[in-house]
């Protein structure tokens, strides 16, 4: 019998969430070949099968938490299936299948189910107190609030089906026990006023934990400038279409920042930097993230080595990753290590807001709508420009209100003189 286990995924992560199955029950699937899909803190993970056989059980339900090294699912090496298992339906042969330690006194001497089982060592069976039950029993069991440990069943094997869930809900109180208490229903909801529940995916959780983790543990301060536009869409405007003739990518805003933030991140190192204990480490290079939004949150895809690339080079780069992050591509690698954040809100129509720190990094950069604002060109003229509001946000606890000012200051010059961005690649 032939086993599915958790893989290695990264150093900092050590567990993850089945978000799907991708094979049902009696299932041939050859060495190699993706079997369920994974999520993590960070990515979705497939996972593949190291040998080749036929599914006989799955062990976790899509929502499980699952951790490396643990396995998920069996499946016989021989090739024959699992008898009844290969012609039912997933739900009810997972169901049959889900034996995952020996009957005790109530078991027949000999099984009658078609799926192969194997005694589980008394060590073992301490270890895990899963109770055993069908899928739709779990789940049932999750929405109305209830302990399958608490549910009595008349299955001989001892297995708690959907019905059995039924009964235990209706069933009345013992004395001096307290019925169930559903979770999710504290109230009768009124039908004027519909609700729908969905739970956070794990990503979403993630982000969530990190976003107030960062807030209660770094002195966060934002501060503001604004760049007029004028030059830099200029020269778009000039060098586009031959831009894009030559790299076949095209030439857009964020090339430009992410080379100003470059230039000025070498002028104020400490911008490119992380707390660790009671020491400062200094980056000495310069791999830059830049924030893509998903339907499952928002992921920092790194540009690495940002300062030895070009316009072109980053364009592509920034494509692909952002590509990747909508089809749900990216690696781990795709998102460890970035040094400074930038993130563009201007492309949701944000005109101004404050960023929040992608810990453990110092600082990151608001982007934001260009917006056509008058602006005085001197005493006697105004004119209408194309002007965009910046915002870095910065750990106060080591950069200083001077530094991150002129750090703004030295952005908002770069861009607004453009050409000099190549003197400083």
């Amino acid at each position: 019998m032939g086993e599915i286990k958790v893989p290695e995924l990264a150093e900092s992560i050590t567990e993850g969430t089945i978000s799907e199955w991708l094979k049902k029950v009696g299932d041939k699937i050859e060495r190699g070949e993706y079997i369920a899909e994974l999520e993590t803190d960070k990515v979705n993970v497939e996972i593949t099968a190291e040998e080749s056989g036929v599914i006989t059980e799955f062990l976790k339900e899509p929502g499980d938490t699952v951790h490396v090294g643990e396995v998920i699912a069996r499946l016989d090496e021989s090739g024959e299936g699992g008898g009844e298992s290969t012609s039912s339906s997933a739900p009810e042969a997972k169901e049959e299948a889900s034996q995952e330690k020996a009957p005790e006194a109530e078991a027949p001497k000999e099984s009658t189910t078609a799926v192969a089982t194997k005694e589980v060592p008394k060590e073992e069976a301490k270890s895990t107190s899963r109770t055993i039950a069908s899928p739709a029993a779990r789940k049932l069991a999750r929405e109305r609030g209830i302990k399958l440990d608490d549910v009595k069943t008349t299955d001989p094997m001892g297995r708690v089906r959907k019905h059995d869930i039924e009964s235990h809900e209706n069933k009345p109180a013992a004395k001096g026990q307290s019925a169930p208490q559903p979770q999710k229903q504290v109230q009768p909801q009124d039908p004027q006023k519909p609700e729908e529940r969905i739970k956070m995916t794990r990503r979403r959780q993630t982000i969530a934990n990190r976003l107030v983790e960062v807030q209660q543990t770094a002195a966060m301060l934002t501060t503001f400038n604004e760049i007029d536009m004028t030059a830099v869409m200029a020269l778009r405007k000039r060098r586009k279409d031959n831009f894009f003739e030559q790299h076949d990518v095209r030439l857009g805003f964020m090339s430009f920042f992410t080379k100003a933030v470059v230039a000025a991140l070498r002028k104020f190192p400490l911008l490119n930097a992380e707390i660790q204990g009671n020491e400062l480490v200094l980056k000495k290079y310069y791999d830059i993230g830049v924030a893509v939004s998903t339907d499952d949150g928002l992921v920092v895809p790194v540009v690495r080595d940002a300062d030895r690339k070009t316009f072109s080079d980053i364009e592509g780069d920034i494509l692909d990753k952002a590509k990747k992050a909508r089809d749900n591509k990216l690696t781990l690698k795709d998102l460890q290590g970035g040094t400074f954040t930038i993130t563009n809100g201007g492309v949701f129509g944000s005109l101004l807001s404050t960023p929040i720190l992608n810990g453990p990094q110092v600082g990151i950069l608001g982007m934001h709508k260009i917006q056509l604002r008058p602006v005085a060109i001197d005493e006697e003229r105004s004119e209408n420009r194309p002007m965009m509001y910046i915002a870095l946000s910065y750990d106060h606890r080591i950069v200083d209100g001077k530094e991150a000012v002129s750090f703004l200051a030295t952005i908002k010059d770069l861009l607004e003189d453009p050409e000099t961005l190549l003197l400083e690649g």
